[in-house]
């Protein structure tokens, strides 16, 4: 998995065995040298705007888990809480939608160093999602966090669209999956009553 606090680095680029430049004049060496420095060279330069806003949004995501937990202490209130930060994100001016969901849209080889990143910044968000849902008695913590996580891409998306009511509608959602979770895997405890937001 990559590590999103890690230099990104550009694929590694396959080259032909030692014996097979035997037959290359020194025109044709220096020209695949050219060509091998000139990719590489792109691929720095595409992803240095891309390394400046992973560690941004990795910082920003960070906040957003101290957040999550600052306001309330009940797990599985927290992750009902996730939309309420959303809420307030959604709805400011500089509101750009998911750079990572975007990055991976635009970059779907899986091998790419971008894809690859993005893939992990994400992957670590559900690492927190897992750690609530365990906190929270559901059985399969894990199967859980994909679930939660999709619910929070697709409100991202919503929003993005234009929706700015798409936290709140996600968290109704959520509320459902909650009680599914409760029910059907016999969590160990699940809190109870009306969440953060008001219907």
């Amino acid at each position: 998995m990559a590590d999103p606090e890690a230099p990104l680095e550009p694929a590694d680029v396959s080259l032909p065995a030692a014996d097979e430049f035997a037959g290359l004049s020194d025109a044709q060496l220096q020209a695949l040298v050219a060509m091998v420095d000139a990719a590489e060279r792109r691929i720095r330069e595409e992803m240095a705007p891309f390394q400046r806003r992973l560690h941004r949004l990795t910082r920003d995501g960070a906040a957003v888990q101290t957040e999550v937990r600052r306001r309330e202490r009940d797990p599985g209130r927290r992750l009902l809480v996730i939309f309420d930060v959303f809420d307030g994100w959604f709805r400011s001016p500089d509101f750009e939608g998911c750079s990572f969901i975007n990055v991976l849209l635009e970059y779907p080889d899986a091998d790419h160093p971008l894809h690859r990143a993005a893939a992990g910044y994400l992957e670590r968000i559900r690492g927190f999602l897992r750690e609530l849902a365990d906190d929270a008695g559901i059985a399969d913590p894990a199967g859980f966090a994909r679930q939660w996580h999709i619910l929070m891409k697709g409100s991202i998306v919503a929003a993005g669209e234009g929706d700015r009511d798409a936290a709140r509608r996600a968290q109704a959602i959520g509320r459902v999956l909650l009680a599914d979770a409760r029910t059907s895997h016999g969590p160990r405890h699940i809190a109870e009553g009306p969440g953060p937001i008001a219907a």
